[in-house]
């Protein structure tokens, strides 16, 4: 549905202090030469290994490559799978991590998604940390937290989890918050695909240290919306049978300034990215 594709323009989000480069087609050729940045990475989201009628190791193993590749260019400082590992079988969440996941280049980080059917005691067991918890890299923290339970319902982030998380990173220069489902709904055709969350949100406000929250689960979100000033990144999917005609991820870079830019990369070139043809 194109009224619901907020696809990535040129700009300045000055508020935010975000630059917004327009979506790239990294292996067409098209390629951004990034400024030195002192951390990088990459997030990425709704493998659905295991989904019927489709290829999950394809998936997979085309992730691996693409990030692999993208490390060797350019280098990541880690990466973020941002939930829908699996497609309803948490029993197979040992596999996607030793065979896949495991192969990445550089320190990786996960959080269920609504088709995980996983609560903490799974994700500890799989992944050795729980399904809400910080990461820190010096002055960037990032908070994640899940948003759905072990049946595939969706729920709004733990509000005590989130105040401490936040209380804890209020030091930080820079916070990301990841969190599979959005905490906000923004258009009533969407009533079922977010969760209206105003607790989170007005939490999320209060730090102005949050520069960004980032989603999954909608495949055919590949861009931007915001809640005030804050904005919500999506980036696309990697798998699953819907969504976006391309898949692929999404790059972030801080430079030594704490000036923050994004892109969306177009990994499987199929299509290009914001292709139109106007007139009769």
């Amino acid at each position: 549905m194109s009224s619901r594709r907020n696809f990535i323009t040129s700009g300045i989000i000055g508020a935010a202090g975000i630059s917004l480069l327009p979506a790239i087609n990294v292996f067409a050729g098209e390629h951004y030469a990034p400024a030195k940045s002192k951390f990088r990475f990459a997030i990425a989201s709704d493998g659905h290994y295991a989904q019927p009628g489709t290829d999950g190791d394809k998936f997979y193993g085309d992730l691996i490559k693409w990030l692999n590749k993208d490390h060797q260019d350019n280098h990541l400082d880690m990466i973020i799978i941002n939930g829908d590992l699996v497609h309803n079988r948490p029993d197979l969440l040992p596999k996607v991590k030793e065979t896949y996941l495991d192969k990445l280049p550089v320190p990786y980080y996960t959080i269920p998604g609504n088709h995980d059917f996983a609560d903490a005691a799974v994700w500890k067991n799989v992944f050795g940390y729980e399904d809400n918890y910080v990461v820190d890299k010096g002055d960037i923290a990032f908070v994640f937290a899940n948003t759905a339970d072990t049946k595939g319902g969706y729920t709004c982030p733990n509000p005590a989890f989130m105040k401490k998380a936040l209380e804890q990173c209020k030091d930080k220069k820079i916070v990301f918050v990841i969190l599979h489902i959005a905490p906000y709904q923004w258009f009533p055709e969407e009533k079922g695909t977010f969760t209206n969350c105003p607790e989170i949100i007005d939490m999320l406000h209060s730090y102005p240290n949050v520069k960004a929250a980032f989603h999954g689960h909608d495949h055919n979100l590949d861009g931007i919306r915001y809640t005030g000033k804050l904005p919500h990144l999506f980036d696309s999917h990697f798998g699953g049978s819907w969504g976006t005609e391309y898949k692929g991820y999404r790059i972030v870079e801080v430079d030594t300034a704490n000036k923050i830019t994004t892109y969306q990369v177009n990994a499987s070139q199929s299509p290009l990215i914001n292709k139109n043809q106007l007139g009769g």
